[in-house]
């Protein structure tokens, strides 16, 4: 332990001092090498400075492009090339592998279940943060309350699906059941059931558990921005007789739309892109599939790497509107 905290502190230190060196360096030599002294002439030395300030901002910024191009930009070609090459990559089968994907069962199921999850999680986990952010300000004990609401997020995606694969835990042969959800339904007088196998339904199980993780995040979101709201307005608004029904979603919701907004497509973009759960709880078995576990299956699994590419570069177009329209919207929110 203490030597990978030792090997970590060094990483840091080391990444830092090269940061440093290369800041320091790159200005030094823009400054030697095109400096205006040398020069005679107003309008020569004036440009000279102009050249030399307008590369200076690209030191800055330019590592940081590099590294998006090198590991953003270049995959995404590269991925929708391989797409268009067959099971080892080194013959050109063109749009094969989309008509494949499109005409795989499993594939199509990936995409019914993707579509429940867009509907479902965003929106249940921003209206439940939502309401819990509303309501929880005006408790006196309202910081506590979403301090608990907020704990998920500080669990990763697979130690969420094991806490919850315990609740879904199911003993065949009258073995005493340790799943709670089973453990009141025996309690209750009914018989247990292998809830993470039934079909269709076991989706909106696995979906239950993104939902308690993410509402903690639309929580703390919504309820800054329901901070925000002018106190004047609702002050107003109850001298006026409105109740809180009426002053929540008459008051409230619109003053914060853009906010509620926001939460849902970065909500949206992560569902597109879920695999953890489904991965950890069923392996995509039970009709329970996503497209990144597709993808997954397709890459490692079968070693067919112009299908997982395709499915990848679908995942890939479905994202790429909601980030769009949510970066469009953050301007807009700006100006």
């Amino acid at each position: 332990m203490a030597q990978q905290l030792l090997t970590g502190l060094f990483a840091i230190a080391l990444a830092i001092g090269l940061s440093a060196m290369f800041f320091i360096g790159c200005n030094y030599l823009l400054d030697r090498f095109l400096s205006s002294d040398s020069l005679s002439g107003d309008v020569a030395r004036q440009r000279r400075d102009n050249l030399r300030e307008g590369i200076r901002p690209w030191i800055f910024v330019g590592p940081a492009l590099f590294i998006l191009t090198v590991w953003l930009i270049y995959p995404v070609f590269a991925s929708f090339w391989y797409s268009l090459l067959d099971r080892t990559a080194s013959n050109f089968v063109g749009f094969s592998n989309y008509v494949w994907a499109f005409n795989d069962q499993n594939f199509l199921v990936a995409i019914r279940n993707n579509i429940l999850w867009l509907i479902f999680v965003p929106t249940l986990s921003t209206a439940f943060g939502l309401l819990i952010a509303y309501m929880t300000d005006r408790l006196w004990w309202g910081q506590v309350a979403r301090s608990l609401v907020f704990l998920p997020m500080a669990i990763s995606f697979v130690g969420a699906s094991v806490i919850w694969k315990f609740v879904y835990d199911f003993r065949a042969g009258g073995d005493e059941q340790i799943g709670l959800l089973n453990a009141i339904v025996v309690a209750l007088g009914g018989d247990p059931v292998p809830w993470i196998t039934v079909p269709f339904w076991n989706n909106f199980l696995l979906m239950i558990i993104l939902v308690w993780i993410q509402t903690g995040f639309a929580m703390v979101i919504l309820g800054a921005a329901i901070r925000g709201v002018p106190e004047d307005t609702l002050e107003a608004a109850h001298m006026e007789g409105a109740n809180e029904f009426t002053i929540f979603f008459k008051i409230v919701i619109p003053q914060i739309f853009g906010t509620i907004v926001v939460v849902w497509t970065t909500i949206t973009i992560l569902v597109l892109k879920i695999f953890d759960i489904v991965f950890a709880m069923t392996n995509g078995q039970w009709d329970t599939n996503v497209l990144a576990n597709l993808m997954y299956d397709q890459l490692f699994r079968a070693g067919h790497i112009g299908r997982g590419s395709a499915v990848a570069f679908v995942i890939m177009l479905a994202v790429t509107p909601i980030m769009i329209y949510n970066i469009r919207r953050a301007r807009k929110d700006e100006q």
